[in-house]
Parts: C-alpha cells; sequence; structure tokens
C-alpha cells in the first residue's frame, strides 16, 4: 500500500471516529446522571457524567481517582490518544482513549466500551474501573444514579429525582399520532408540505411550544438529558445511526418499544428492537 492511500485510510478513520464520538461531547453537558459513593454524592464542578451509545456510564476519572483513594496518572501519547493509568493498591489499570483494551496488571482486558477523551476530560467506564477495585456499582433507573458501594453496605440514593410529568409526553404522543400516512419529502416540515425525520420531530415540538432544530444530530448532540434505553418514557426522542458514521434520523418514543417517525414510507410506527432498526439505535434524549 503506498504512502498516499494510507494517509487517505487514516484521515478517514480519525473523521470516522470524530462523527462516532460527537454525541459523547453534548452529552457530558447535558447529562442528569449522578454518581454516589457509599451515601454521597460525586461533586463534577465542570463536565458530567453521561452514558455513552452502548449504554455504559461514562465518567471524569479524576473526581471519581479522588473519592476512592487511587492515584491517576495522564500521558499524552500523541495528538490523538490519551494515557490514563489508575493505581490503588496493588491494582493498576491502564487505559487508552478510543481502545476498549485495558491493561490490569500485566494481563490485558476487553472492556464493554472505550475509554475516551471529552473536551480535555478523561472519561472511563465507571462500571469496569470500580468493579476491577473489588466495589460493587449498582443502578438506580428512577432516580439515574450509579451507586458504588466500597464496603460492601447497602445504600438508598441520596437524591431523589423530581416525578416526571406524564401529561406532556402523552400530549407528545397524541399529536405525533395526527400525522400518520404523511408524505416523506426531504427538507419538509408541515403536514401540507410533508416531512423528513427532524421537519416532522421540528413540527410536534413546536406544537408543545418546544423550539428544536431542523437536524437529526443537534438535536441528539444539543437538546435534552440523554436516558438509557430501558428507561424510555412516550414522548423521548430517539436516535439512529443510518449512514454509518453518526446520528442521522430521530423519531418520537410512543410506549411498548415502538416509536413514530418520518421515513421515505411517510410517517410510520415501527419497533425499536426491529431487525432493522435495533442495530442502529444511537441513543434518547428526554425533552422534558
Amino acid at each position: 500500500m503506498n504512502n498516499i492511500l494510507k494517509k487517505l485510510l487514516l484521515s478517514g478513520a480519525i473523521v470516522a471516529s470524530s462523527f462516532a464520538l460527537s454525541a459523547n461531547f453534548a452529552s457530558a453537558a447535558t447529562s442528569s446522571i449522578k454518581v454516589q459513593i457509599n451515601d454521597s454524592l460525586v461533586s463534577f464542578p465542570d463536565q458530567k457524567p453521561f452514558i455513552d451509545a452502548k449504554g455504559y456510564t461514562q465518567v471524569p476519572i479524576r473526581m471519581i481517582g479522588e473519592k476512592l483513594g487511587a492515584t491517576v496518572k495522564y500521558e499524552k501519547v500523541n495528538s490523538y490518544i490519551v494515557k490514563v493509568t489508575i493505581k490503588k493498591g496493588s491494582t493498576t489499570i491502564v487505559l487508552k482513549s478510543g481502545s476498549s483494551i485495558a491493561t490490569v496488571g500485566s494481563k490485558q482486558v476487553r472492556m464493554d466500551t472505550t475509554m475516551r477523551v471529552v473536551e480535555g476530560r478523561s472519561y472511563v467506564p465507571l462500571r469496569f474501573v470500580t468493579e476491577t477495585f473489588g466495589f460493587t456499582l449498582k443502578w438506580d433507573s428512577k432516580n439515574n444514579i450509579a451507586m458504588l458501594s466500597t464496603d460492601g453496605k447497602t445504600y438508598k440514593p441520596a437524591w431523589t429525582a423530581p416525578a416526571q410529568s406524564a401529561s406532556k409526553g402523552a400530549r407528545v404522543v397524541t399529536e405525533a399520532k395526527k400525522h400518520l400516512g404523511v408524505k416523506y419529502v426531504w427538507g419538509g416540515s408541515s403536514p401540507s408540505q410533508g416531512f423528513d425525520c427532524s421537519g416532522y420531530i421540528r413540527y410536534v415540538y413546536g406544537k408543545m411550544g418546544v423550539s428544536l432544530p431542523h437536524s437529526s444530530i443537534s438535536m441528539h448532540d444539543n437538546h435534552g438529558t440523554p436516558v438509557s434505553k430501558s428507561n424510555l418514557k412516550q414522548g423521548d426522542l430517539v436516535f439512529f445511526i443510518t449512514n454509518k458514521v453518526s446520528t442521522s434520523h430521530v423519531g418520537i418514543y410512543i410506549g411498548n418499544n415502538e416509536f413514530i417517525s418520518a421515513t421515505s414510507k411517510g410517517i410510520t410506527i415501527a419497533n425499536i428492537n426491529s431487525s432493522y432498526w435495533g442495530p442502529k439505535y444511537n441513543g434518547a434524549n428526554r425533552i422534558f
């Protein structure tokens, strides 16, 4: 392979990686995910925890490491890769940004997701790190809290989420269903003209008094609070990657694992876990 071709492939890989991580940049800024160690919440002064596209909680390691009494060392490998070494007692974990391979002691271990750098902060998968150190981690879906116990005891949530207004989500779904069958039109944003996927969402939420952009990736990156797939509620926005690069389709969750969106067949309802949509799922945001 000649040098020119190698450079082109490397450039393409970097661009693709940038697209793939774009959701995580915004999620870190808008996330309502909290982390609790024993009976106390961890304070994150700037960048916040978030759930990545694979459903794993990512946290800024500096804040968590300090609370756990671990030492954290950073090393810039090159312009794109940061190495983080986390040491507590006799256990040492080494992770590299963009990689799902971690070194624990002298062994290499494959994680279910990757370590990454977001706006200058090194984020690590919380469950992998804490369980490697021998702690237990439980997820409180009601309050969106990752609850870490360092002493084996069971603790209650240190914070209670306010009740969601179910009526708003139901109203969104009611409005969305009024337009079943409306034709698909690229750039369309009204029932008379037709809709594309983001134009449809913008129109429906506009009826609720909410202004959203005419862009699925901008909705994904900049609007609402990320929620896990297991915690979806009526009215939540659900996102998909249909172009193999980044978020390119958006719909409205209506309940029972179904969502409504503008497709080439017009406004239709589909199952979020179908053979077509399931592999393309790329997270969800709650607007209300």
